[in-house]
């Protein structure tokens, strides 16, 4: 299951992680962000112990959204060594979103 991600945890869980770890950026209402949330927990449960996995609600966590600067959801953040490496704005099928992560591994 995807890790929940918040304003208070996000440095110690993503920013020092030493795995890679991909972020979804989404909130209750998003239609596009429901349909990426199913694929965002089958790629936690096929990576788990591989990768870090999380979700980050924007309506309850916008300090870690703003330092980012995400205006549109979904948005997915991947990081590697605590640093950003990329991002997919929008929904995306989970094999673009499981190509981007294998590049991190």
């Amino acid at each position: 299951m995807a890790l929940e991600l918040t304003d208070a945890n996000f440095d110690e869980v993503v920013l020092k992680s030493d795995k890679p770890v991909l972020v979804d950026f989404w909130a209750e209402w998003c239609g596009p962000c429901r349909m990426v949330g199913p694929v965002v927990e089958e790629l936690a449960k096929e990576y788990d112990g591989k990768a870090v996995i999380g979700k980050l609600n924007v309506d309850f966590n916008p300090g870690v959204a703003m330092k980012f600067g995400i205006r549109n959801i979904p948005t997915l953040l991947f990081f590697k060594g605590g640093q950003l490496v990329d991002r997919q704005v929008g929904a995306a099928p989970k094999s673009a979103l499981e190509a981007k992560l294998k590049t991190q591994l």
